[in-house]
């Protein structure tokens, strides 16, 4: 993992009016939120088994996260990398998820190494940024 330095961390805006810059610049809300606490996902890079991610986790300051009116207030962007099993599992799962009712294998690294770390630091920072001036330029942004 790789921590960022942006300026979006420490930046507040309402979880319903961010979501029109975090789709347009191909941002989704990564699938392990709860009311309290969530991140926006962006791949970086994918090939084979290997995805490299810009995350921007955030925490919910008031109301809940499944409401557009909730207050939420970014955090330390990083970059991750999650290795997959392209292949097939050997355990009981293999037949969920042969039969589809088991959508995802779990990763096989979810914290991997990640090579050339100033590439990949750089590539995330300008990401988050592109972010950062989309909310700004719409004026979604408040300081805390």
């Amino acid at each position: 993992m790789l921590k960022l330095q942006t300026d979006l961390e420490g930046h507040v805006a309402y979880f319903g009016i961010v979501n029109n810059c975090v789709e347009e610049q191909g941002y989704h809300l990564g699938g392990s939120w709860d009311y309290y606490h969530g991140c926006f996902d962006h791949t970086l890079y994918r090939e084979g088994a290997e995805t490299i991610y810009i995350r921007i986790p955030f925490v919910v300051l008031d109301g809940e996260l499944d409401r557009p009116e909730a207050l939420i207030k970014f955090t330390t962007p990083f970059v991750i990398k999650h290795v997959v099993n392209l292949g097939l599992d050997s355990d009981e799962s293999s037949l969920l998820d042969a039969t589809g009712f088991s959508q995802f294998q779990a990763p096989l690294d979810t914290d991997g190494h990640i090579e050339d770390k100033s590439k990949w630091a750089h590539a995330g920072e300008v990401a988050v940024k592109k972010l950062f001036d989309c909310l700004s330029e719409q004026n979604y942004l408040q300081t805390s």
